[in-house]
C-alpha cells in the first residue's frame, strides 16, 4: 500500500520509432548489388566432404565377402566349396570356383538367355577370414587340389593420393587466412583486440534531426552551433573564434542525450562515430589506450566528424588517490584520452561529445577548458516540454477527438522523454487490447497508472479483512491529502493491487511543475504519507505491515530536512553532510560526532510522531468522511478524483 505521489523514472533511450541505420563506411558503392563470394569454413568442410564422396563410389571397389571363422574356412576346403584361394594381406579370400569357369558360367547363361554378356566376377561371393599361423593350411591346400596365389596389395587411387598431399597443405593454407583475417581486423575478436568498436555511420545517414528532439530547447540552440561550426567554419575563424573541442551531455537518464548526439550527426551531414565508454575496456592491460588512439587516427583521416562516447564515466571515472581500488587499465584509457583531446586543434573538424548521467563521478581533467569545453545540461522537460514530446510520439497515432495532450503532460510530471514514449506505446497497446476504434483518454490515464505504479493484477484476490484494512489505509492516505493546505490534489484511489507489492495506490498529479518545496510543504508531504497508517489505527485500533515505504519514505524526508536543508531547531541553517573516502566502492565518515548523530535520531523520530499524532487526530475528528469514502471505494474498487473530492467536500469537517 503506497502513496505514489512521487513519480518514478525509467532509463535512457532514444525514439523508438526511429531505426538504427547500421554501419557504413565512406567510399563505398552502396548501389552495387552483385553477390561476391564470402569464404566459410563450412563451405570448405562441405567441398571436402563431396571429394571424399566421389572417391569411395567411383574409385573404390565393392566387394561383398561372406565373412567366416577359420575354421569353417578349412572345412570348406575339405569339402569342395572352395576351389580357389586369395592371400590378401592378412586374410584368406576362399573363390567357390575359379575365375576361368565363373567367365565360362556366366557365358553360357548369357548365351541361353540371349543377352548381352557382360562378366562381373566381383558377382561371385567369395569367403573370407583372417590370417592363422597355421603350418598344415599350405598342405591342405595342395591336398585338395586348390588354386592359391598371392595379390598385389591395392595402388591407391590418383585422387586419392591427392587428398592425402593437398590436405595438409590446405589446412595450413585454411588456418593462416583465419589468422590472417583476425589480425587485419576485419573480425573484432580476441586477436584484434586493438582496434576500435565504433560505428561510423555514414554523412546524413542517422535518420534523426534537431525537429524529431522536443523539450530540450535550450541543450538544443547550444548544439546548433556546433552543427553551424561544422557546415561553415570560416565563419567563426575569421573571427578568430574556435568551436570548443568537446561538448559534454549531462543528465538524467531517459532524457534524450544520445537522441541529441544522433541529431547533431543528422543535422551536420558529416561521419558519426559512435561508441560506449566500455567498449575501450579489454581483459588484456594497455587495450583501452590502443583502442583510443586508433579511433582518433581514424577521426582526424575523416574529418570533418563527430566522435559520440556514450556513458562516458565508464572510462572518465575520476582516478584514485589512494593505493588501493584502483584500476590501471582504466587509469591507463583515461590518460590516453587525456592526451589525444589535448593533441588536436579544433579546426581541423574533430568534435568530441560525450554523455553520462553521473557528472560528478568524472575526473577534473576531463571536465577543465581545453577538453570538454561546454557542458549542456539535458534535464527532465517541463510542461510545454513534456506535451511538445507527446506531441512528436503520437504523431501518426489514431487519437480520439478526446485526448487532451495537455492534461497527460499535468499527469505526468517528473517523467522523462523515454517515459512519455513508453506511455504513448503503451495507451496504442492499451487501445488495440480494448478493440478501441481509437486511442482515447482513458488509455492514456491507464497508461500512466501503469508505468507509474505498475501492472494490474486482478488475480491476486485480498479475502475480505485485508481488502476492508487497504480501502482504509489509501482512504487515509487521501483524506490526509485533502485536508493539508498545499498538497497535491487527489487524482484517482484504487484497491485494486498492481506491481510487485502495492495493494492498493493514490495518485496525486500536481497541478504545476515545482523545483522548491518549503519547510511547511515538506512536512504535508509527510502527512500524506502518514495517513494510511494513522487511518488504520483509527478504524482498527491497530497497525499492519502495509505503511513500510510509507514510513520508510517519510523518514527519509524528515532526516534530509534535518541534516541537508539547514530545518532543525538545534542545527538551523547548518548541513550535516558526509565526507568522501577515495576509495571507489567504500563510503566516507560523517563530519559529525555521534552526540549529533544521536541528535538526528531523536528529531527524527520526534517530528514523525508529532506529525503522525497530528495526522490522527485530524482523521479522528473526520472519521464519518473516513467511513463513507471507505465503504463507497469498497464498493467501486477505484475512485476518480472528482468523485472522491465531491464526498470529501460533504463529510469533511476541518
Amino acid at each position: 500500500m503506497e502513496n505514489n505521489d512521487n513519480l518514478l523514472m525509467a532509463d535512457d533511450s532514444t525514439k523508438k520509432h526511429k531505426q538504427d541505420p547500421g554501419i557504413h563506411t565512406t567510399g563505398k558503392n552502396n548501389n552495387d548489388n552483385r553477390k561476391k563470394f564470402t569464404y566459410s569454413a563450412w563451405s570448405f568442410l562441405i567441398a571436402l566432404l563431396l571429394v571424399f564422396i566421389i572417391n569411395y563410389l567411383l574409385f573404390t571397389p565393392h566387394i561383398q565377402y561372406a565373412n567366416v571363422d577359420y575354421s569353417t574356412f578349412k572345412s570348406l576346403i575339405n569339402d569342395g566349396t572352395i576351389v580357389q584361394v586369395a592371400f590378401d594381406g592378412d586374410q584368406y579370400i576362399g573363390y567357390s570356383v575359379t575365375k576361368s569357369n565363373a567367365v565360362d558360367m556366366l557365358s553360357e547363361i548369357a548365351r541361353s538367355r540371349q543377352i548381352p554378356l557382360s562378366l562381373d566376377t566381383t558377382a561371385i561371393v567369395p569367403y573370407q577370414t583372417y590370417m592363422i599361423d597355421d603350418p598344415s593350411f599350405v598342405p591342405l591346400l595342395d591336398e585338395k587340389g586348390v588354386e592359391y596365389y598371392a595379390t598385389e596389395p591395392p595402388k591407391p587411387s590418383v585422387l586419392a593420393s591427392l587428398i592425402s598431399m593437398l590436405f595438409p597443405i590446405i589446412i595450413f593454407i585454411v588456418f593462416y587466412a583465419w589468422m590472417s583475417k583476425k589480425i587485419t581486423g576485419q573480425a573484432q575478436g580476441v586477436m584484434s583486440f586493438n582496434q576500435n568498436k565504433s560505428q561510423l555511420v555514414a554523412e546524413g545517414e542517422t535518420g534523426i534531426r534537431f525537429s524529431d528532439v522536443a523539450g530540450e530547447d535550450e541543450a538544443k540552440a547550444e548544439l546548433e552551433e556546433v552543427v553551424d561550426f561544422l557546415k561553415r567554419p570560416e565563419k567563426y575563424t575569421e573571427m578568430g573564434a574556435h568551436i570548443p573541442k568537446g561538448v559534454l551531455l549531462v543528465g538524467p537518464p531517459g532524457t534524450g542525450k544520445t537522441l541529441l548526439a544522433k541529431a547533431v550527426a543528422g543535422e551536420a551531414g558529416v561521419p558519426f562515430f559512435r561508441m560506449s565508454g566500455a567498449d575501450f575496456v579489454e581483459m588484456f592491460v594497455g587495450v583501452g589506450a590502443a583502442r583510443v588512439r586508433d579511433l582518433f587516427k581514424q577521426a582526424k583521416e575523416k574529418s570533418p566528424c563527430i566522435i559520440f562516447i556514450d556513458e562516458i564515466d565508464a572510462i572518465g571515472r575520476q582516478r584514485s588517490s589512494a593505493n588501493i581500488g584502483g584500476n590501471d587499465e582504466r587509469e591507463q584509457t583515461l590518460n590516453q584520452l587525456l592526451v589525444e583531446m589535448d593533441g588536436f586543434d579544433s579546426r581541423t573538424g574533430v568534435i568530441i561529445l560525450a554523455a553520462t548521467n553521473r557528472p560528478e563521478i568524472l575526473d577534473p581533467a576531463l571536465l577543465r577548458p581545453g577538453r570538454f569545453d561546454r557542458q549542456v545540461l539535458v534535464d527532465k522537460p517541463d510542461l510545454a516540454g513534456r506535451e511538445a514530446i507527446l506531441r512528436i510520439h503520437t504523431k501518426g497515432m489514431k487519437l480520439d477527438e478526446s485526448v487532451d495532450l495537455r492534461k497527460i503532460a499535468q499527469a505526468s510530471a517528473g517523467l522523462a522523454g523515454a517515459d512519455l514514449a513508453n506511455i504513448a506505446n503503451e495507451a496504442a497497446l492499451i487501445a488495440v487490447r480494448e478493440h478501441h476504434s481509437s486511442i482515447s483518454q482513458t488509455d492514456f490515464e491507464n497508461a500512466i497508472e501503469k508505468s507509474i505504479a505498475g501492472l494490474e493484477r486482478k488475480s491476486r484476490v485480498l479475502d475480505e479483512k485485508e481488502r476492508t484494512r487497504v480501502a482504509y489505509h489509501e482512504t487515509g492516505h487521501a483524506l490526509t491529502a485533502f485536508l493539508t493546505p498545499g498538497s497535491s490534489p487527489v487524482s484517482k484511489i484504487s484497491i485494486v493491487p498492481r506491481g510487485y507489492g502495492a495493494l492498493g495506490y493514490t495518485l496525486q498529479y500536481p497541478t504545476e511543475d515545482r523545483f522548491l518545496l518549503s519547510e511547511n510543504e515538506l512536512l504535508g508531504s509527510v502527512d500524506v504519507l502518514l495517513g494510511g497508517r494513522a487511518a488504520e489505527e483509527v478504524t482498527f485500533s491497530d497497525i499492519s505491515t502495509g505503511a513500510s515505504n510509507d514510513i520508510s519514505r517519510a523518514s527519509d524526508t524528515v532526516r534530509q530536512m534535518i541534516t541537508e536543508y539547514g530545518m532543525s531547531e538545534r542545527y538551523r541553517n547548518m548541513t550535516l553532510p558526509k565526507t568522501k573516502s577515495g576509495i571507489e566502492g567504500v563510503s566516507g565518515g560523517k563530519e559529525y560526532s555521534e552526540k549529533t548523530q544521536e541528535y538526528i535520531d531523536n528529531e527524527t523520530s520526534r517530528l514523525i510522531n508529532e506529525r503522525y499524532n497530528a495526522v490522527k487526530a485530524n482523521l479522528e475528528k473526520n472519521k464519518e468522511a473516513l467511513e463513507h469514502i471507505a465503504q463507497e471505494l469498497l464498493k467501486k474498487e477505484v475512485l476518480e478524483g472528482d468523485e472522491f473530492e465531491a464526498l470529501a467536500k460533504q463529510y469533511t469537517v476541518k
